[in-house]
This record gives C-alpha cells, structure tokens and sequence, in this order.
C-alpha cells in the first residue's frame, strides 16, 4: 500500500480541487502522485411508463461536442446521493421520479481521481418541468432501449456512465 508522505493543493477549483501528492510505495522508493479530488455524483437512467429512456443532450467542453447521456450532476458538499438523483433528475429532465432504485456505485477514473458515482433507476416519472443551472444548455430526447443500445455498439453515444448505466438496465 502507498503511503502518502505531502499533499500539495495545486489548485482550488468551484466543484473539484487538484492535489499532488509525494507517496512512499511498498519498496521504499518516493513518487508523486496528482489526483483530483471530486465530491462524488450521481447517474440516472429513467425509465417512462411505455419503457422509453430520457437522455440529454448538452455541449461537453473538454470533449469538444454535444453528448448524448443519461442526466448526471456532482453532489453538493454533505448531499445524500439519492436526494442529488432526485434534485439532478428534474433539473436537467424536467421529470420527478416516485421511484428511485441503485443500481451501483463506482470509481470513474481511479488512476487521478477519486471520484465515486452512484447510478440509479428512476421509475413513476412524472413532468414538473426542467431547471436547468445557469451554466447548462441542455436538450431532452426520448429513445427506446434497443435504440440506445445500438447508438452504443456505434460509438454515437461515448459517454462511460452512460453507457454502464444502459448496460446495467438492459441487463436486468
């Protein structure tokens, strides 16, 4: 096991801080280590009534486009990853779900961050209306399961926590 000898905060950012670390690795020798430290987040994969997937579409700067993904956010500091579902799911979808059911939790990215993501399954959708935060363009799309399987196995959809979120429903 690594044992961390000094962190370094590198920089602050709004919702993630990046460290340096110098670790002692098992063998006695020193490296560093530079790692984002993230709150956390939550994935949704809505279900509608008739079986249907709400996706959003929303322009993704580091990767340079539009993605077509399951509606996600991070949590806010001491949120409970169920209640930041509930809260993203109306903000980017516009739906409130009766039903939310984990589906997993899991790292991201392990070998630089930290960051743990919790899925669920929302089902009893209902439309209240979508908030979007101020920063978000964000279009809904409606697609059958089939479909967005397809838009996976065509890389049209690139997106990992989406495409493990669909995994995990289809095969259920």
């Amino acid at each position: 096991m690594e044992r961390t000898v000094s962190s370094r905060l590198i920089h602050e950012g709004r919702r993630f801080d990046f460290l340096q670390d110098e670790v002692e690795l098992p063998s006695g020798l020193r490296t560093r280590r530079e790692i984002v430290r993230h709150p956390g987040a939550v994935a949704i994969v809505p279900v509608l009534p008739d079986g249907r997937i709400v996706l959003v579409r929303q322009y993704r700067y580091a990767a340079g486009k539009p993605l077509l993904e399951i509606p996600a956010g991070t949590l806010e500091e001491g949120e409970d990853p169920v209640e930041c579902a509930r809260r993203e799911l109306i903000e980017e979808t516009g739906y409130e779900a009766s039903d939310l059911k984990e589906i997993l939790s899991c790292y991201m990215a392990p070998g630089y961050s930290d960051e743990v993501i919790h899925f669920y399954e929302a089902h009893g959708l209902r439309e209240v209306g979508a908030s979007p935060e101020e920063d978000e363009s964000i279009e809904v799309e409606v697609s059958e399961l089939g479909q967005i399987v397809r838009m996976i196995e065509e890389n049209v959809i690139e997106d990992a926590k989406t495409i493990i979120g669909i995994r995990c429903l289809k095969e259920k």
